[in-house]
C-alpha cells in the first residue's frame, strides 16, 4: 500500500477545528464589543476603553486553544507515524520481507515524532505571538474607521462599524504575511502547517520501516492534474540514502511474490542484480516541493526487477490552472461566509449570504464544467486552508 500525504490529511481536522471555532469565537466578541452603547455619543471612547477586557477574552480563547493543539497535533503524529508503517506491512505482506516487517516491534519512532511535534510548534509560533495583537490592533481599525466615517456624515456609526468589520472579516482577523511572502488567515495557516507535519510522520513511518528491512529505494506514482513543483518526480525512483541528483545503481533483483525466497540475503549462488535510473534522493525530492501540502503523489516501495512504472494519468480538458481557480472560489466563499458571521444586523447578514450564493454558484458551474474536478465542501468553511 502506497503511502502518500492524503493518507493523514483526515488528522488535520480536529486541530482545524479547533481554529475555527476560535477565530469564530474572536469575531464575535469582536461584533459584541462594538455593538454595545453604539447609541451613545461617547462611543468610541468607551470602545478603546474597553481594550484591556477585549485583550483578556482574546489571551484565554488563545491559551486553551495552544493546550487543546498541542495534545491534538501530539496524537496526530503519533497516528500518522503509525499508518505510513502499516503502509508498508500491508505492501510487502506478500513477500518474505513483510512478514518480517510484520514480526518486528512497531511502537513509533519517538526522537522522529518529537522531532515533528518541535517543527509544528516552530511553525505555528508566528500564529500564537500575533494572535492578541492582531485582533486588538483590528478592534482598534474597525473604531477609528467607524469613528472617521461618522464624523465626515457619510453614514450612521452602525453602518461605519459594520462595514469596518467586514472588512476584517475579509481579510481575515489574525492574517498575517510570511516569510515568503503569502498572505494567511489564522486557521488557514495551523490547519496547513499541521497536515504538512502529520504528512510527513506518515511517510517517516513508512520510509522507516523499508529501511529496516533493506529496502533502499522507493518509487513516485503518477497524480494528475500535478502542480510545476512535482512533475519532475512523478514515476521516479528516489533513494533514501546516498548521493544526490540522477545517476544509476546496480540493485539485486528482488523475487516477485509467487517466488518466495527466504530473507533479503539468503539465496544459492550469486544474486542477479539489475541498472536502476535514480531521479535523486527522497530527501531532495521533498526539499524541492515534492508531497508540499494537498500535493496528491504518493510513495511505495520499489522493488528492482519487480516494480514497473506507474502509467501516466492523462486529464484532458482539465489543467492545473483550472485546479487553481477552484481554490480562488473557494476563498471568496469563506471571505463571504466570515463577513456574514461578523455581521452586527440582519441586512449585513442578508448582504453577505447573497454573496455566498452567487460564489457556490460559480463553483458549480466551474466543476460541471471540468469532469476531474470535485467540489470539496470542507475547504469553502471557515478556515479551510488556502
Amino acid at each position: 500500500m502506497a503511502v502518500s500525504p492524503a493518507m493523514a490529511e483526515d488528522l488535520a481536522a480536529e486541530v482545524a477545528r479547533l481554529y475555527e471555532d476560535a477565530e469564530a469565537a474572536l469575531l464575535e466578541r469582536i461584533a459584541k464589543a462594538l455593538e454595545s452603547d453604539l447609541d451613545s455619543p461617547r462611543w468610541a471612547e468607551l470602545k478603546l476603553a474597553a481594550i484591556g477586557n477585549l485583550r483578556t477574552a482574546v489571551e484565554t480563547v488563545t491559551d486553551a486553544l495552544q493546550t487543546d493543539t498541542d495534545g491534538a497535533v501530539r496524537r496526530a503524529l503519533v497516528e500518522a507515524y503509525n499508518r505510513g508503517r502499516q503502509a508498508a506491512v500491508a505492501e510487502l505482506g506478500a513477500l518474505d520481507i513483510g512478514r518480517e516487517l510484520v514480526a518486528r516491534e512497531t511502537v513509533p519512532n519517538a526522537p522522529a515524532v518529537d522531532r515533528l511535534a518541535a517543527s509544528m510548534a516552530q511553525d505555528t509560533r508566528p500564529v500564537y505571538a500575533r494572535i492578541t495583537r492582531a485582533v486588538v490592533d483590528g478592534y482598534r481599525r474597525v473604531v477609528a474607521r467607524a469613528s472617521g466615517n461618522v464624523l465626515l456624515g457619510t453614514m450612521t456609526r452602525r453602518d461605519a462599524a459594520q462595514r469596518a468589520l467586514d472588512q476584517l472579516a475579509a481579510r481575515g482577523i489574525t492574517a498575517f504575511t510570511d516569510s515568503a511572502g503569502r498572505n494567511w488567515e489564522m486557521a488557514s495557516y495551523a490547519e496547513m502547517a499541521v497536515r504538512s507535519v502529520t504528512a510527513r510522520a506518515a511517510i517517516d513511518g513508512h520510509v522507516d520501516a523499508l529501511a529496516e528491512i533493506g529496502v533502499g529505494l522507493v518509487i513516485v506514482s503518477d497524480a494528475p492534474l500535478e502542480c510545476p513543483l512535482c512533475r519532475q518526480w512523478e514515476g521516479e525512483v528516489l533513494a533514501l540514502s546516498g548521493p544526490s541528483g540522477p545517476h544509476t545503481v546496480r540493485a539485486e533483483h528482488m523475487d516477485p511474490p509467487d517466488q518466495p525466497r527466504r530473507g533479503l540475503l539468503r539465496r544459492r549462488g550469486p544474486a542477479p542484480t539489475v541498472a536502476v535510473h535514480v531521479a535523486g534522493t527522497l530527501l531532495e525530492a521533498r526539499a524541492a516541493g515534492l508531497f508540499h501540502p494537498n500535493c496528491r503523489h504518493s510513495l511505495s516501495a520499489y522493488l528492482p526487477g519487480v516494480t514497473t512504472r506507474p502509467p501516466h494519468h492523462a486529464t484532458p480538458g482539465t489543467t492545473y490552472e483550472d485546479t487553481q481557480r477552484q481554490r480562488t472560489i473557494e476563498r471568496h466563499i469563506r471571505r463571504w461566509k466570515r463577513a456574514e458571521a461578523a455581521a452586527m444586523d440582519e441586512a449585513a447578514r442578508r448582504r453577505a449570504g447573497v454573496y455566498v450564493r452567487k460564489w457556490q454558484a460559480e463553483m458549480r458551474k466551474h466543476v460541471d464544467a471540468h469532469e476531474h474536478l470535485r467540489r470539496k465542501p470542507k475547504r469553502e468553511q471557515i478556515g479551510a486552508a488556502r
